[in-house]
């Protein structure tokens, strides 16, 4: 155990760092540390915030809480745990749970559970397919808001069909609009979710009694093999080099190659590079609706927006697909060890009773676990680049309109702020007057912009207040890998082995290599083929550098979070929830993972590659 004279800063002791004060002052005053969050538990959300946020941005933290809160604590109510409360400060997304420790609400709150969670269960199929439909209505709303835009004078069928309502004001309604449908999107994000991981942890629970043994890993291991349309974008990548070794047109794909220059080249080779640019155009629409990031910053664009992630990966994919190498996702492999092992562990059952209760849990896990990261394409994905998508058109008429210079300077405004700066320019146009905006946002556009810089290079604590006894709230463990024993081991920084580091056995194997310190998305194009990823959490979306990478750390995650469940289904050695391998690790040392036993070696100091 730590140290009883150990502890995490508080709250109140966190300084805002000098020049970037009125920058923080900017964020909503609810997510302002406060009087009274000195005496609760808060951690540093690195899973889904690893960068300083842009101040739009923060919209993805407040709206996805929103909708969380709402079913853990109203919808589903989950007995034991209700909502999640969120804090920034320096462009860092503290996150604390609020767990239900009276036994008298969790004894009520388990009988509203039963008939409503068991609703869900019993109906899993319909609803999630009546899900899916929501979601693509939705999609479809916002890709049919027409682009914001005013005329120089309101177009005479205004005044020659009795419309009565000008130009300026659709500029509110399709702002509103934008709003309030990302904010519902969120909704049904976690309509199903928590209930994915809940059929789970109700299994995982169910082992860990049953067999006093077994393994995070091997209980996880129960559910790998599944399909989930999270893995379609990497799917597409390899149909793609595929036809291009077909088609003949694989000469076309090289390391370095210029993208515009490669797709000219096959528009100019007649039917057979047509062929394939036709086969792109297929994939692109949906399943390139995804992002390089975890679909939470305005700056990770899609791979539309974006060829160069997929491309970087086809290179790769086509070579070993012309010397006859096998480049699909091992799932029948994972599907018969799954089956296996589902089968091994009920033979140590010893009554009927239990192997009943055991085929239950394992059947819903099943059922439903597909959802647990097939909503990711869907929701922080394909909707969440339209939104932003939808907010860089503002941005732009605005900028042509003198607010700021460029488009992408939306996002240093709140949500609030865009709408009062929108609201101006309605002003203005209506009036005939110039807008005020451009006196006013330039210098604070360019302020924001210098403390997000200067955030970058600030390094915050892992956690913050008083420490708990135990985490109550089980997601928090299975996801971000928050323990009671990786607290203490966070408290413990700079004691016992300094070349050895814990966390979460995600997927097994031994692996030696030169480490990749990966520590932004626009760092990825410096990871060579063998280079073991080391990084603070990673993302399905990622997944076409697995076939160059030989094995991945992480600092924040459990043995339930997106890096685990995509290295199992890739079979990538795996090693999450370190909680400090981007800060211990340097980029180039030689280290070995053992993701078997959820350990990192650093094996020998090597020369950081400052031009890697």
């Amino acid at each position: 155990m730590a140290d009883e004279q150990k502890g995490f800063p508080l709250p109140s002791s966190l300084k805002v760092v000098p020049g970037t004060e009125a920058a923080q002052a900017a964020y909503p005053y609810y997510t302002q540390f406060h009087a009274g969050d000195d005496q609760r538990f808060w951690f540093y959300n690195s899973m889904h915030f690893p960068e300083p946020m842009h101040h739009f941005d923060m919209i993805t933290a407040e709206a996805a809480y929103c909708a969380l809160g709402s079913f853990n604590t109203r919808v589903h109510v989950l007995p034991t745990t209700k909502g999640i409360d969120h804090r920034i400060i320096n462009g860092r997304v503290f996150i604390g749970g609020v767990p239900v420790t009276d036994p008298e609400e969790i004894e009520a709150r388990m009988g509203e559970f039963q008939q409503r969670a068991f609703y869900y269960y019993e109906n899993w199929e319909d609803l999630y397919a009546q899900w899916k439909d929501k979601m693509k209505a939705l999609i479809a709303e916002a890709q049919a808001l027409p682009t914001p835009e005013l005329p120089e004078l309101e177009p005479i069928e205004t005044t020659h069909t009795g419309k009565g309502v000008a130009s300026n004001h659709a500029l509110l309604d399709i702002y509103r609009k934008q709003l309030e449908g990302y904010f519902r999107m969120w909704h049904h994000h976690f309509e199903f979710l928590l209930l994915g991981y809940g059929a789970y942890l109700t299994f995982f629970d169910f082992c860990k009694k049953a067999f006093p043994e077994i393994s995070d890993q091997a209980i996880s291991r129960m559910v790998a093999g599944m399909e989930a349309e999270i893995f379609r974008p990497d799917e597409e990548l390899k149909r793609l080099a595929r036809r291009a070794v077909e088609l003949g047109v694989d000469e076309k794909f090289h390391d370095g190659m210029v993208i515009e220059d490669v797709l000219g080249a096959l528009d100019q080779l007649g039917e057979q590079g047509q062929e394939w640019l036709d086969e792109l155009e297929a994939s692109r629409n949906p399943w390139f609706n995804v992002n390089v990031g975890d679909g939470f910053y305005h700056y990770h664009r899609s791979w539309n927006d974006d060829l160069s992630m997929p491309f970087a990966a086809l290179p790769g994919y086509i070579e070993k697909i012309k010397v006859g190498q096998n480049i699909e996702r091992p799932t029948e492999q994972l599907v018969e060890e799954r089956e296996q092992l589902v089968a091994d562990y009920r033979e140590l059952l010893d009554t009927e009773e239990d192997k009943a209760t055991y085929d239950q849990l394992i059947g819903l896990a099943h059922r439903v676990f597909p959802y647990v990261e097939g909503h990711k394409f869907y929701c922080e994905h394909w909707y969440t680049n339209l939104f932003f998508n939808k907010i860089r058109e503002f941005g732009a008429l605005l900028a042509e309109n003198g607010f700021w210079e460029k488009e992408e300077d939306v996002f240093h405004l709140t949500h609030y702020e865009l709408e009062s700066a929108i609201v101006d320019l309605m002003l203005s146009w209506s009036s005939g007057t110039p807008p005020i905006g451009p006196q006013r946002w330039p210098a604070i556009v360019a302020d924001r912009q210098a403390a997000i810089a200067t955030w970058t290079e600030h390094s915050v604590p892992p956690a913050l207040g008083a420490v708990p006894d135990v985490i109550e709230d089980p997601a928090i463990v299975m996801l971000w890998g928050i323990t009671r024993e990786s607290l203490d081991a966070w408290l413990s920084d700079g004691e016992g082995d300094e070349n050895e580091l814990k966390g979460f056995a995600a997927c097994s194997g031994v692996v030696e290599g030169t480490a990749r310190v990966i520590k932004s998305v626009g760092e990825i194009d410096r990871i060579a083929t063998g280079d073991i990823l080391v990084c603070q959490v990673t993302n399905p979306t990622w997944s076409p550098l697995f076939q160059k990478i030989s094995a991945a750390v992480s600092d924040i995650g459990g043995s339930m979070s997106h890096m685990a469940i995509v290295a199992r289904e890739y079979g990538l050695p795996a090693v999450v929830g370190t909680g400090t391998a981007t800060q211990k690790i340097k980029d180039g040392q030689r280290i070995r993972v053992d993701g078997g036993r959820g350990t990192v070696t650093i094996l020998e100091d090597e020369p950081v590659l400052e031009d890697a």
